[in-house]
């Protein structure tokens, strides 16, 4: 279970539940947060306007990468880039 370094969490089982089923850390903390916020039912419901990534070009997907901070992404293919936009 999360300790003290995870105080900020606002439903540590179902961020434990989220990082076992493979989940980054900061995806499960985001979910198991907004969870505890708005109620199971709303997180559900959000969501789905966002394009496909097998839509996007590599620059496109590079963009996005570096919009989320993430490194490593300028010598990846597209379809790696993809896998890592998903699992960031």
């Amino acid at each position: 279970m999360p300790g003290q370094r995870n105080a900020n969490l606002k439903d540590p089982k179902l961020y434990e539940t989220l990082r076992d089923e493979g989940a980054s850390k900061e995806k499960a903390a985001r979910i198991s947060n907004a969870v505890a916020k708005r109620g199971r039912s709303a997180v559900g419901r959000k969501g789905g306007k966002a394009g496909d990534y097998d839509d996007q070009t590599v620059d496109q997907l590079r963009n996005r990468a570096k919009e989320l901070g993430l490194s490593g992404y300028s010598g990846k293919r597209k379809a790696e880039l993809i896998s890592m936009l998903r699992n960031h």
